[in-house]
């Protein structure tokens, strides 16, 4: 299987690189050079935002193209312009954002989703973004020949947003913790390799359309999840879980400051309660919480306990001065 990654060496390009690898799969990956790509691959190099940037990619042919990106949505379609005749299918990275807002818990793929552009530029809100990167690789390729994966949250090593890795260097420290509540608060989320693994099996079957790639509603929960980090660190840090209301009274930012954490209601059920039936119905298998959180921070302490950061991301966590006041309260 010839693969084509545009990205392919940061968080969910380098797992679905690693991933085919695995498979035995021939990997190209096209990329600006500022990061290491996995080590097995043939790379690429080309900045797709500048005039001439795709110039590498004027020759050649694959089975499937995965783009990861998310900015926007023009390099998707000049990309899928490109390379419409030369591939085969083409796997877009798209997320839930797209959905019109509020998403009601239980919604799927059926739900209504937002204004967009193929030929939209940078500086636009990340939904219509990713919608305009759906409908670019769409008009490039054909709906028949395109798979869009709407990622929901997303964890695991190699993460470069800062939110599992924020909890797991936050437990490491020991101590006393905020733990945000209830505790059998849902938690719902994909881990990064089998995202990586259910994209590359669903494209090379010819599966077509978008798909909500997460976990069921429930796979964890805020407790198990923290819990699972206490083990993996051995910090014996102790959780004190707190009410929602006490957190949000402290000025705590959900899923931002708490990263993860979304209080029961109306964002809760959008981002922890959707229907993901069709994508496990197509084969999707979602690993154990603890698996994920273990291998995270093997990762990290392999770094050194310093994870990298998008800088198109903002930093999540709350300082410590934060979380003693809201502890104290």
């Amino acid at each position: 299987m010839e693969l084509l990654i545009l990205g392919g060496t940061e968080f969910v390009g380098r797992a679905v690189a690693e991933a085919a690898l695995t498979r035995g799969w021939r990997v190209t990956v096209f990329h600006r050079g500022r990061h290491e790509p996995p080590a097995g691959v043939e790379s690429l190099h080309g900045d797709r935002t500048a005039p001439g940037g795709l110039a590498a990619l004027a020759e050649g042919s694959w089975d499937l193209v995965v783009d990861t990106w998310s900015g926007a949505p023009t390099a998707v379609r000049d990309a899928a312009r490109l390379l419409a005749g030369r591939a085969r299918h083409f796997a877009y990275v798209s997320s839930r954002s797209v959905y019109t807002w509020p998403m009601p818990a239980g919604q799927d793929e059926d739900g209504p989703v937002v204004e967009s552009s193929a030929d939209m530029t940078a500086g636009e809100p990340y939904a219509e973004v990713k919608r305009g990167g759906e409908l670019a690789a769409v008009a490039g390729f054909g709906a028949d020949r395109v798979l869009l994966a709407r990622a929901g949250l997303i964890l695991g090593p190699w993460e470069n947003v800062g939110r599992l890795p924020w909890w797991l260097t936050r437990i490491a420290r020991g101590g006393p913790v905020l733990a945000p509540g209830p505790r059998d608060l849902p938690v719902q989320y994909v881990d990064v390799r089998d995202l990586a693994d259910w994209l590359l099996d669903a494209a090379a079957a010819g599966l077509s359309g978008p798909y909500d790639v997460v976990c069921p509603s429930g796979h964890t929960t805020m407790g198990e999840l923290l819990e699972a980090c206490v083990r993996a660190t051995g910090s014996g840090a102790e959780l004190r879980w707190r009410e929602p209301e006490a957190v949000l009274k402290a000025g705590i930012e959900p899923w931002v400051g708490l990263p993860v954490w979304l209080p029961p209601g109306e964002s809760h059920d959008a981002m922890h309660r959707s229907d993901v039936s069709r994508a496990l119905a197509a084969g999707l298998v979602c690993r154990p919480a603890a698996e994920t959180v273990a291998d995270t921070w093997a990762w990290l302490r392999a770094l050194g306990g310093a994870a990298p950061q998008r800088p198109d991301r903002p930093a999540k966590g709350i300082t410590p001065e934060q979380e003693a006041a809201a502890l104290d309260a």
